[in-house]
């Protein structure tokens, strides 16, 4: 099942297309752990590697917190270095900012790989290294751009640049040809207009992200990818597939099996994300995990995994159903109408054994 609905471009009445590209946010994320475990399976890393052992600048992270007697916060020293696995995983401490950490964060220029970003991954990560974390290392699951410093770590361990290691690692072998982080211009008019409800509810057009087309020097591993639905589904077809798709395999049944199990133990996920629906009650190296069924009012199989992209988008897939399902859209902070839930249900209500 294949199918487009509504307006990809509302003012100039243009329908919405099944090629039509999509700022798919944090669904980028998945493409970066895959493409980083496919460097873990050619033995360049541990898991359990520091990050300093590849950008020293991470070393001796610092983590902030708010002082008892006083408005002030006080920086200690982290109880442990910040390691691979917990930057898969979101238990690294780096976030994307937040009440204490916002002071800091705006004075290095930090942004959230959704806006126009002046500067390099290497300069930002680099920039992100100095800032005090939210929480001990493996102490807490604080989603943020644990998956922009693996964009970088990519490019320090490949010794290619992220939109190139990409391309030839996952888009070409997967033919996701319509997958980068930068829009060329002769495929500028597919892209689906980014919209934002206004004071009153209704859709307006959203600024202030990247005015496509442009060039970027600055590649999001956690949010910079422009993608189609038909391309995203190969992706999660290899996923479903145990890490092949068509004759070329990506990643080992073993590391996707590694990758959709629960690696944060009894920590869970933020309860914003789940009142939000979002993808999973677990989290593994690279994706939110469903591992009961019940607690979420939610009908995918334990077992299933995905996740969510900022302007309205999921994936999931559900090895036992063998199914995948993919949502885009293009509006901000739309999670209040839950079409993704209903769309959810329907998909599951097909099922007739």
């Amino acid at each position: 099942y294949f199918k487009a609905f509504g307006k990809m471009d509302i003012d100039a009445n243009k329908p919405m297309q099944t090629d039509a590209l999509f700022r798919i946010a944090s669904m980028t994320k998945a493409i970066t752990s895959v493409a980083l475990m496919t460097l873990y399976e050619q033995g360049k890393f541990l898991l359990t590697d520091p990050v300093s052992k590849y950008i020293p600048e991470f070393k001796n992270p610092k983590v902030i917190i708010k002082s008892l007697n006083s408005d002030s916060v006080i920086l200690f020293p982290a109880k442990s270095e910040i390691t691979i696995r917990q930057l898969l995983n979101h238990t690294s401490g780096i976030t994307y900012g937040g009440v204490l950490q916002n002071e800091y964060y705006k004075q290095s220029g930090m942004t959230v790989g959704l806006t126009p970003t002046e500067g390099t991954i290497k300069e930002k990560v680099i920039a992100l290294a100095k800032l005090p974390l939210a929480a001990h290392p493996g102490e807490e699951f604080r989603y943020g751009m644990s998956t922009d410093v693996l964009g970088y770590l990519i490019e320090v361990i490949s010794g290619q640049p992220l939109d190139e290691y990409f391309r030839r690692g996952i888009f070409e072998p997967l033919k996701m040809h319509d997958s980068y982080f930068t829009v060329p211009q002769n495929k500028f008019s597919r892209l689906a207009t980014l919209y934002k409800m206004n004071k009153e509810a209704k859709l307006v057009k959203a600024t202030g992200y990247f005015p496509y087309p442009v060039k970027q020097a600055y590649f999001s591993g956690g949010a910079g990818l422009v993608s189609t639905a038909a391309d995203y589904a190969r992706f999660a077809q290899m996923l479903l597939n145990k890490g092949k798709l068509g004759g070329v395999r990506i990643l080992s049944r073993k590391t996707i099996e590694l990758m959709t199990s629960n690696s944060i133990g009894g920590l869970f996920i933020h309860t914003t994300f789940k009142h939000n629906g979002i993808m999973g009650d677990k989290f593994g190296l690279g994706f939110g995990i469903r591992t009961e069924r019940g607690l979420f009012d939610e009908l995918e199989s334990p077992g299933s995994f995905g996740w969510d992209g900022a302007f309205y988008t999921r994936f999931w897939v559900d090895p036992v159903e063998d199914l995948f399902g993919i949502f885009m859209s293009q509006v901000d902070a739309y999670w209040e109408e839950k079409l993704i839930g209903k769309f959810k249900v329907l998909v599951y209500q097909a099922i007739d054994d």
